[in-house]
């Protein structure tokens, strides 16, 4: 299994923790306890493992289609107004990622990056609506060939610490290529033109980078 490198910090310091945590308890506690300890630490050590594990996958790139960008449960499709840079009324997807999903994030289309801003936030839970206002959170349109907008908004959870995106304004980008990284529990949001053919329910179950989530005009 391979690793993100968004990780590597991380799993550094839990590799560490376990030693020293682990080796007082075999030296000093009786064997039953210690048993125990190592028992819950190997657990959190594999969550943390499995947190940042990176998949291979044959990754989906088709001329029309938006691709999800992360792995999860789709929790919104609905219309609504986005005011921070489309100024207009948009279809919104919404996917949930729990701490057990792949937490890479995918490029959804492909194009040029129009515009990009992080925005520092609070630590709500990622599934409810207002945390794609409230949160800390990335805002990415992606202009596509044809001259449609694309936005995506990575929306970190009240576990999340950090969003990294690898972008910036001017950018070319490749559908399905790594777009960032979410670090402990999140959301994404899409933002997609009215009209926009969908191809999810509500409560699916989606896969970053193959789950076709709607077709553009």
């Amino acid at each position: 299994m391979q690793l993100h490198k968004e990780g590597t910090k991380t799993l550094i310091l839990s590799a560490v923790l376990f030693i020293v945590i682990n080796v007082p308890a075999w030296l000093y506690l009786p064997s039953q306890a210690a048993h125990v300890i190592t028992i819950i630490t190997v657990i959190l050590l594999g969550l943390v493992i499995n947190f940042f594990r990176r998949p291979q996958r044959h990754t989906v790139r088709m001329d029309g289609a938006v691709v999800c960008p992360c792995d999860g449960t789709v929790v919104a499709i609905e219309e609504t107004y986005e005011d921070e840079v489309l100024k207009s009324k948009v279809l919104q997807l919404s996917v949930f990622m729990s701490v057990t999903n792949v937490h890479i994030n995918w490029f959804p289309v492909g194009g040029e990056v129009t515009y990009y801003r992080h925005h520092d936030g609070k630590k709500m839970a990622a599934y409810l609506p207002k945390s794609s206002q409230h949160n800390e959170r990335s805002t990415i349109v992606i202009k596509t060939a044809d001259g449609q907008d694309v936005l995506v908004r990575q929306v970190a959870g009240a576990l999340a610490r950090r969003v990294v995106s690898y972008v910036s304004e001017g950018q070319k980008v490749n559908q399905s290529d790594e777009l960032g990284f979410i670090k402990f529990g999140s959301r994404m949001d899409i933002y997609l033109p009215l009209g926009t053919k969908v191809d999810v329910k509500l409560k699916d179950k989606v896969v970053g980078s193959q789950t076709i989530l709607a077709w553009l005009k």
